[in-house]
């Protein structure tokens, strides 16, 4: 019995323990969560971070055949905390065990410094203790850091993500990757103003269509959460990121290499200041090409500001062809009727105008089509004054129908719009010289491109067609928009206007002031331009701008193109010998690309040795070959690598697997370039020329998003 209760008693003991227990821990849970709650989530705070944003990847911009023009790459700051403590223990054994294989393996492959220079400087910062010591001065690619990752120390640990979201740490080594992006234009300075940039990563486009579709381009952020667990942190997503789409746009970067060639050359040759050139499809508005090109210093254009779209200035006679066709449409003239331009010199409400032959006597009688060919400031000028003077509102109501005023979104923020002046909407500023001098292409303001939107309407029967840089947003390769073509008027002018006008700018080339224009390979149409602008300086002085705009082939247009030329330094200035030339070699070259001309039609210089060709494309080595008159033996593949045996040109197929990175050595940057995109790789291109060297070996395995460095001479 006195065991029972031994028992019993025990048992209570302990039930009340258990009780006890329990009721201190209650009431420690209700302490805790009502009085000490703001101190336990102070603490809380210490291992949780608050939410951070995941930025997206942004899309890329693509040129109409699918090449990749721009895209973002990612490259790497590399640092060292010298206070990792495995470097320090058992005396920095482990340290002073690798730093001279280190040293030696950063030296050989990065060159900045001697191996001895490298193991000083990395000592100085071991013995400081530095925490952030920049390994290396410059970013590296991904396939430079994938090889860091194999030196000696470098490659042992793992990496585990940092404090900062950009940055991975290696606890063993103290090796810290920053991984920056950097947004890079494949084709270099080509389109540079079209094509645009972005501010940095994140942070949005800064001009061009990276500006104009940044809201496509960016994506949207996703959020994740940082939390330590025990001795480390993870990290959760709470929302993924959504990736930006894609633009693809209408840019032919082979016709954009043509025109800035062309433009460049002239450019340099006459050392003006600036020049633009727009290309464009005429039956779909699709801008194929568009050059800015800036003098930097002599002989160095590059792209800076987006003269086609942008640029407010008078266009000078490329304007005569709007205000006849106005004469025309109305009935006031006939091309055949006579017009006398005097001797050249005629007196407008006080002002002496003068034709550009005036000191040889003028043209006199001419007939309303010559004037046009011969761009004679005089008789377009009666034209218009002696049948519009006492109502110039009905001249500029005739332009204004034609929509050419009306603005247009191109997807390019800056960009100007036609500026043409109304006596009643702008009575203050119409004065009696007004209406002459606007007929001729003064105190009116187009940018270049308003300018071959009307041109291009005449070469495309008089339906007028919105310039496009952009044909659809992508994603992963499938359409999400297209954009198709938009007419802003079904028709400026009736047909038999039309044909008359384009009868005239045929003779502006054929025996006009654009007679250098005139082409054996291509027949073209267009006029000349020459207008007087200020140097912007504020001092009166004045320079000149040149500009040629026109249509080819003149008898079933397939593209139109402006050329303009501001502030010629050498030789006096000529809209025909300057831009007219420049447009010259454009439309040969790009007919000769199109529709493969006979060799016999181009002129060249016949040669005793065979051309220098790079490996690229069969067809297009093909094409160029034929064009050359050149004996060639190719193998039946998609992608061919030349040499040369005696008088034949010999091409061997070049090998593509998925898995493998194509050999692109002596291949043009355009081929090797698609090549290895194609592979989903990334590419940086130095130099111009033909490849001589990539960092990735052709028969390497294919890393998916690392980047192939290619050398160009």
């Amino acid at each position: 019995m006195a065991g029972r209760n031994t028992l019993i008693n025990r048992f209570k003991w302990i039930y009340l323990t258990l009780a006890l227990l329990f009721i201190v821990a209650i009431g420690k849970i209700i302490y805790i969560q009502v009085f000490d709650y703001e101190g336990w989530m102070k603490e809380a705070k210490r291992y949780q971070m608050n939410e951070r944003p995941i930025n997206p990847n942004r899309g890329n911009v693509y040129a109409c055949d699918g090449k990749l023009v721009a895209s973002t790459i990612p490259y790497y700051m590399v640092f060292m905390d010298m206070k990792a403590e495995p470097l320090h223990s058992k005396g920095g054994e482990y340290y002073k065990d690798n730093i001279d294989s280190l040293s030696l393996c950063l030296s050989k492959h990065f060159g900045e410094y001697s191996a001895a220079e490298y193991k000083r400087r990395m000592n100085v910062a071991y013995a400081n203790g530095n925490r952030n010591y920049k390994v290396l001065s410059r970013k590296i690619s991904y396939i430079e850091m994938q090889t860091l990752k194999t030196f000696p120390l470098f490659r042992d640990g793992r990496f585990r993500a940092g404090l900062d979201p950009n940055e991975m740490v290696n606890y063993r080594n103290g090796l810290k990757l920053r991984q920056l992006e950097n947004r890079e234009n494949l084709f270099g300075n080509l389109a540079g103003r079209t094509i645009g940039n972005v501010y940095g990563a994140g942070m949005g486009g800064q001009y061009g269509l990276e500006l104009g579709y940044d809201s496509l381009l960016k994506g949207i952020p996703g959020v994740e959460q940082r939390t330590r667990v025990g001795n480390n942190w993870i990290y959760v997503t709470l929302q993924k990121p959504i990736d930006g789409y894609d633009v693809v746009t209408t840019l032919d970067m082979k016709m954009q290499d043509v025109a800035d060639k062309a433009l460049r050359d002239m450019l340099t040759q006459i050392d003006a200041a600036m020049g633009c050139v727009v290309l464009m499809e005429v039956a779909t508005g699709e801008v194929k090409a568009c050059v800015n090109l800036s003098r930097v210093s002599k002989g160095d254009y590059r792209e800076q500001y987006n003269m086609a779209v942008a640029d407010m200035s008078e266009p000078g006679s490329t304007f005569k062809t709007m205000s006849l066709m106005m004469a025309l449409e109305d009935g006031v003239c006939k091309i055949t009727d006579s017009v006398d331009t005097k001797n050249g010199q005629y007196t407008f409400y006080g002002s002496n105008i003068k034709d550009h032959n005036f000191n040889k006597g003028g043209y006199g009688k001419i007939s309303v089509a010559d004037v046009l060919a011969y761009s004679s400031n005089v008789g377009v000028m009666r034209i218009i004054d002696e049948n519009y003077s006492k109502d110039p509102g009905k001249f500029v109501d005739a332009i204004y129908g034609t929509k050419i005023t009306e603005p247009m979104d191109f997807g390019i923020r800056g960009a100007g719009k036609a500026e043409i002046r109304h006596p009643k909407t702008d009575p203050k500023r119409w004065y009696g010289t007004t209406l002459p001098w606007m007929a001729m292409g003064y105190e009116v303001k187009i940018p270049p491109i308003y300018t071959l939107t009307y041109y291009n309407a005449i070469a495309n029967n008089g339906k007028m067609v919105k310039p496009r840089f952009v044909k659809e947003i992508s994603e992963q390769g499938s359409t999400v928009k297209r954009f198709n073509t938009e007419v802003i008027n079904s028709s400026i002018a009736s047909q038999s206007t039309l044909k008359d006008i384009r009868s005239m700018l045929e003779g502006v080339v054929s025996y006009g002031t654009g007679k250098p224009v005139k082409s054996d390979v291509v027949t073209i149409a267009g006029k000349t331009g020459t207008a007087q602008i200020g140097y912007g300086g504020g001092d009166g002085r004045k320079t000149h701008q040149i500009s040629f705009c026109g249509y080819f082939p003149a008898e079933k247009p397939l593209y139109s193109a402006i050329v303009v030329i501001r502030q010629p330094r050498v030789a006096n200035p000529s809209a025909g010998g300057m831009s007219g030339v420049v447009f010259k070699k454009i439309a040969e070259r790009i007919y000769s690309q199109v529709t493969q001309i006979e060799v016999d039609k181009m002129s060249r210089q016949e040669e005793e040795v065979l051309p220098r060709i790079a490996s690229g494309s069969r067809q297009a080595l093909r094409s160029a070959l034929d064009f050359l008159d050149v004996d060639y033996r190719f193998d039946k593949a998609e992608w061919i690598s030349t040499r040369q045996d005696e008088r034949l040109l010999v091409g061997s197929a070049v090998a593509l697997h998925d898995e493998f990175v194509p050999n692109v050595l002596h291949m043009g940057a355009q081929d090797a370039v698609y090549l290895i995109e194609k592979c989903g790789m990334h590419v940086q291109v130095y130099g111009k020329g033909k490849v001589v060297r990539q960092s990735v070996a052709g028969g390497s395995k294919v890393v998916k998003g690392s980047t192939v460095v290619l050398t160009l001479q």
